[in-house]
């Protein structure tokens, strides 16, 4: 049912690339004004603050516990565009309204691409299953699921921001390099917490595909009865193959995704016999008041969960 995770080269990503080339530095930053950023979802949000600090004022286009994968646009989102100094998007795919959506407010901000520079690795639309003929493999869109990947993100957020608002270059950079070793510090935190879970039980059952990243890195194996997109639907093939492989291997739990509906991950647990481990953060943030408000509290929480589910050594 794993994933077998290649580096690919990105489309998308190009896709993107280019129309950052072609869109010029458009709404003029005046020095009395903060920098109007648009992030397209909750976790790049939270990025973006930590590097623009009290000069950026962010707008998020998928808030907190919303999927991103199919997000409608909302009326009011192609006016944010419109005011906006510049757009930061992840890209490797995620976004697959927002081209649309960029043409239809006429915006002249520049598109800055979190990803670029990250090594995608491939994903299977379908399911979590590898190498199955007649499934769609695309490049896995979250890239945030690694702390490595996260600080080239940091870095071309950074590289905008210096680039639309030049006098403050520095105060970017200073930001981007404060929040650079408090991720030093959170992966060296996840590496010790994953060291102390035993490897036959590094074994995670998550809704959709969105933990690939964090397998590669850090070595837990996640296995999904979904895709890299929660469009995608589980076949009954799928969820009994799940339900195999946990009475087989003895996984003992099954994990709730904030942007995906339940009742797959209850069903599984009902028919396999593993608990519900809880609930963990793949594709956005938490509300303000949630265990996961942040990029930074929100790989903690679920770490904590993962931790508290599979015990130690």
């Amino acid at each position: 049912m794993q994933s077998r995770r290649h580096i690919v080269g990105s489309a998308a990503a190009a896709c993107l690339g280019l129309l950052l080339a072609l869109t010029p530095f458009g709404n003029a930053v005046h020095a009395d004004e903060p920098v109007k950023a648009v992030a397209t979802f909750s976790i790049l949000g939270d990025l973006v603050k930590e590097v623009g600090g009290d000069r950026v004022e962010v707008s998020t286009l998928v808030g907190p516990d919303a999927d991103a994968h199919g997000y409608n646009p909302a009326p009011g989102d192609a006016r944010k565009l419109t005011a906006a100094h510049l757009v930061v998007v992840n890209g490797l795919g995620l976004e697959g309204w927002l081209d649309r959506l960029i043409k239809a407010s006429g915006t002249k901000a520049p598109v800055i691409v979190a990803t670029k520079g990250v090594k995608p690795i491939e994903g299977d639309d379908d399911h979590g299953g590898g190498g199955h003929a007649g499934h769609a493999h695309h490049d896995d869109p979250h890239a945030w699921q690694s702390i490595a990947n996260v600080r080239i993100y940091i870095a071309n957020i950074r590289d905008g921001l210096s680039k639309a608002d030049p006098d403050h270059a520095g105060d970017y950079a200073a930001n981007a390099k404060a929040y650079l070793a408090t991720l030093a510090g959170l992966e060296s935190d996840i590496r010790t917490t994953i060291a102390a879970i035993p490897p036959e039980h590094r074994k995670i059952i998550t809704t959709h595909d969105a933990f690939g990243y964090f397998t590669a890195a850090y070595g837990l194996d996640f296995i999904a009865p979904q895709g890299v997109s929660t469009d995608s639907e589980a076949s009954p093939k799928d969820v009994a193959r799940i339900i195999r492989q946990i009475r087989r291997d003895k996984i003992p739990a099954v994990f709730l995704e904030n942007v995906a509906d339940p009742r797959l991950m209850q069903q599984i647990s009902r028919e396999s016999g593993a608990t519900v481990g809880g609930k963990v953060y793949s594709d956005a943030l938490s509300g303000p008041d949630g265990p996961a408000a942040t990029y930074a509290a929100m790989m903690r929480s679920n770490l904590a969960a993962f931790s508290a589910a599979l015990g130690k050594k």
